[in-house]
């Protein structure tokens, strides 16, 4: 079945947890790079949905789950979907690499209520060696953003987890036809002002979309086509002008414009200046010139 369990719980077979985004700040899901040995392993029922990643070289696998036997080549990219209160055991030929995400089922629920799902709509099925190159796309980003050094904002991983979780559900709508909708003027003027009075604090995905009166998934569909880019970035850019702003008035040392800005730390402040406009804070502050590249 090759889906390791991303938080602990009881498990029978040897793992070696490589990373994991316990302590990142992520809400409602979650995420882990895991090392698995050789030989049976079997997990109980749980309470919320797993999807398991193989990301290392192919492994000859059998298992059993919902009462569904397979054998199979778990080659990179095959990916496994164990809805929430399934058990199941799998058998590994040799040592293999899982990338594992987890969602919490009142997370599911609440995506599910916000695109108006109902009954089998609303449902997340297993799947074996399921190829969705977009559910992949999304998988490697997420997966990019646990083992980075400095990683973004959790509003982007929030944004990444919804993306994921909305291809695994059947049923669900085409957000497509939204895409030449906009935010209504004074709803973006709302969002605008509401991020900038609160760009020192954690912003998510759900209480801005409670703001624009959207569900989430609509709502990061319009104020991608309002303002040009996705959520997360919106957010990191403003970050970043405003610690620019400070750091060049002088008044505060670069920790401490970091924590005015909602940046986890100092390093984590200058990665994302030094991407965007292409100078460190120390470089910004001994230039002392306002007019550098802007985001």
């Amino acid at each position: 079945m090759n889906a390791v369990i991303p938080i602990p719980t009881p498990h029978s077979g040897s793992r070696i947890s490589l990373r994991t985004s316990t302590g990142l700040g992520w809400q409602g899901f979650g995420a882990e790079l895991v090392q698995v040995a050789a030989g049976v392993h079997r997990i109980p029922a749980l309470a919320h949905h797993r999807v398991g990643i193989h990301v290392s070289a192919p492994v000859k696998a059998r298992c059993l789950c919902n009462e569904r036997r397979h054998a199979r080549l778990q080659s990179p990219g095959d990916t496994d979907v164990i809805p929430a209160g399934l058990d199941g055991q799998w058998a590994d030929e040799a040592d293999c690499t899982i990338f594992t995400v987890w969602f919490a089922d009142a997370f599911a629920r609440r995506t599910f209520e916000q695109m108006e799902l109902r009954g089998s709509e609303a449902q997340i099925r297993p799947q074996f060696q399921m190829r969705d190159p977009r559910f992949q796309h999304l998988a490697w980003a997420l997966r990019a953003e646990l083992e980075a050094d400095d990683a973004s904002d959790p509003l982007y991983a929030e944004s990444l987890g919804t993306a994921m979780l909305v291809r695994l559900i059947e049923g669900a709508p085409a957000l497509e036809g939204k895409r030449r909708q906009r935010l209504a003027p004074r709803t973006a003027v709302r969002l605008v002002e509401f991020v900038e009075s609160h760009l020192d604090q954690s912003l998510t995905l759900t209480e801005l979309a409670a703001l624009a009166g959207l569900s989430v998934p609509h709502f990061k569909v319009l104020f991608r086509e309002t303002f040009g880019m996705p959520v997360h970035q919106y957010v990191v850019q403003r970050r970043v002008e405003r610690a620019r702003a400070l750091l060049l008035q002088g008044a505060l040392s670069a920790s401490q414009v970091a924590l005015e800005t909602g940046f986890a730390h100092q390093s984590h402040m200058a990665h994302w200046m030094n991407r965007l406009l292409g100078v460190t804070p120390r470089e910004l502050v001994r230039s002392g010139v306002p007019g550098l590249r802007s985001v």
